[in-house]
């Protein structure tokens, strides 16, 4: 079944098929593929019988082997912890040594450009690495990196202009989301179809190309006010929200898909990717909330 995502849609195991292409089957703790290369099928030796007669002795039947590690739920904890600290590390760096707004009138429109390359440079590597065949652990952490640029910039912004509590009630908002849809996807065992998988996609892009159009009407004066502070930009920021908790339904269910199709030990940075993308995108979302809501 072929992912519609497309962080995932490049590694074939994501789409219950291994590298080669085969249908993958998992039980038991292995993968199962196929026979393997006829060559290396054993055909038995001869042996003499009583009677003076040939016989034959065969091997055991071909078996698949699985060769180099495979990536499991463990692998991809780490490595998602491993992109998250470089996020943190990066957006903490770019907090502290900013200067403060509310001292310096300058410092304001410095965090806003800083913001701006950290959100592009993060938008480009996130269309490599997604379109990306082979996936890059570099090009992954130098995304995080530059995301974490854009993340402690704009939160420093919106807790100038905002309070000091909208930053940690996102942060505990943002955990909160994803420990919450994780044990609800476990414990309600929450299973992801192909319709749930194309509303999701055609929502997505809806919401994106919404946003997209009125970011572009602003530089005429005519912007919408989906990306505003005001009611409706409230509204938009919780659709936002609850599609960020389906992206992460359709991240887990990726990931489910990659251990059993056996993908190597690498392909656990693709999912750590996928679902720093959608970390970011929930922890934005209620950033906006937060601030909304203190605003009014």
């Amino acid at each position: 079944m072929q992912s519609s995502n497309p962080v995932f849609r490049r590694a074939e195991g994501f789409n219950g098929r291994n590298a080669e292409g085969n249908t993958t089957y998992p039980g038991n703790g292995q993968t199962y593929t196929g026979y393997g290369d006829p060559s290396s099928w054993s055909t038995g030796s001869a042996t003499a019988t009583a009677g003076g007669q040939q016989g034959y002795e065969y091997g055991p039947p071909p078996t698949h082997q699985v060769a180099g590690d495979r990536m499991t739920i463990d692998s991809t904890v780490q490595k998602t912890a491993f992109t998250l600290a470089v996020l943190i590390v990066a957006a903490a760096a770019t907090w502290v040594f900013t200067g403060d707004p509310a001292t310096d009138d300058t410092t304001m429109g410095s965090l806003y450009a800083i913001s701006l390359v950290g959100a592009l440079g993060g938008f480009v590597l996130a269309m490599v690495n997604s379109f990306k065949r082979v996936v890059s652990p570099p090009l992954v952490l130098a995304y995080a990196a530059l995301e974490g640029v854009f993340v402690g910039a704009m939160s420093k912004v919106f807790q100038a202009a905002f309070g000091n509590g909208v930053v940690p009630g996102a942060v505990i908002g943002t955990i909160a989301a994803f420990a919450g849809t994780l044990a609800a996807y476990k414990v309600l065992n929450i299973r992801v179809t192909d319709k749930f998988r194309r509303f999701v996609t055609a929502a997505l892009f809806g919401f994106v190309g919404l946003v997209l159009l009125d970011f572009v009407l602003s530089f005429f004066g005519a912007q919408i006010g989906v990306n505003g502070f005001g009611g409706l930009g409230l509204l938009m920021s919780i659709v936002g929200l609850g599609l960020g908790i389906l992206m992460l339904i359709l991240d887990f269910d990726y990931v489910e898909q990659g251990v059993a199709a056996g993908l190597p030990e690498s392909e656990s940075w693709r999912a750590a990717f996928g679902l720093t993308v959608t970390i970011v995108w929930i922890y934005i979302e209620l950033l906006r909330i937060m601030a909304i809501l203190r605003g009014d």
